[in-house]
């Protein structure tokens, strides 16, 4: 916003003399006679030259100009920061909106391309949602890539996990290989040497007249023959 001052090239606290020297330059500088060829514009500014020197020039105008201008300044500051402040209000809301629809489109490419299909197909999906070509272009090539580099993650993971397997299989297999063959447990063994007992001739011969007192006993023939030899026995005494 121009000022008188700023017609003559003063700043707003110069003294009298300093508009008057300034006027003086001025005017000399932009009368028409010194200016062949461009007389109309030289006249223009020469006549602007000339009104705020008749205004700056007189203490009590001078005074009125300045409380003027200084609520018209207040005035155009107050109005020049709300025309900024709905500005920046515009701009928020087109950028959030634009933010949401490329967020939205984001999305789509997303999930087209969890179903498997590749970048081709989410260019013409996005296409056809009313997406901008070279913004189209960009989602499908940035989406396309995340996915295989997604897939070549879970490869890489799939085969350490396998690798992984395969040596905790190999070190159970050395160790079971290291151990000795477990021995025989005591009751075992005391079956085996019961065993071994009975096959001597003595343990035979003994478990034999033990089978043949056993059969004896259950014959009747045998029970006769105990009662006879008790009775000789008790002769004897």
């Amino acid at each position: 916003m121009a000022t008188l001052y700023d017609t003559l090239g003063v700043p707003t606290h110069a003294t009298d003399e300093e508009i008057k020297r300034a006027y003086r330059k001025a005017a000399m500088k932009w009368h028409p006679d010194r200016n062949h060829g461009a007389e109309d514009v030289a006249r223009a500014a020469f006549q602007e030259i000339r009104d705020a020197y008749a205004i700056l020039s007189d203490a009590e105008q001078r005074k009125v100009y300045d409380t003027v201008y200084a609520e018209q300044m207040r005035e155009w500051e107050a109005q020049h920061t709300r025309r900024q402040r709905a500005q920046a209000k515009r701009e928020a809301a087109a950028r959030a909106a634009e933010e949401a629809a490329y967020a939205e489109m984001v999305s789509i490419a997303i999930r087209f391309a969890d179903q498997g299909h590749n970048r081709d197909v989410l260019f013409g999906v996005l296409l056809g949602r009313q997406c901008e070509p070279q913004r189209a272009a960009q989602i499908a090539d940035s989406v396309a890539a995340l996915q295989a580099a997604r897939r070549d993650e879970a490869d890489v993971a799939q085969h350490a996990e396998r690798m992984r397997k395969t040596a905790n299989s190999a070190q159970a297999a050395e160790a079971g290989a290291g151990e000795p063959e477990p021995t025989e447990t005591a009751h075992e063994t005391s079956a085996a040497s019961q065993t071994a007992r009975h096959d001597t001739p003595h343990a035979k011969r003994a478990d034999h007249a033990k089978r043949d007192g056993s059969a004896s006993d259950m014959h009747p023939a045998g029970a006769l023959g105990n009662l006879w030899f008790q009775f000789l026995n008790s002769l004897k005494f």
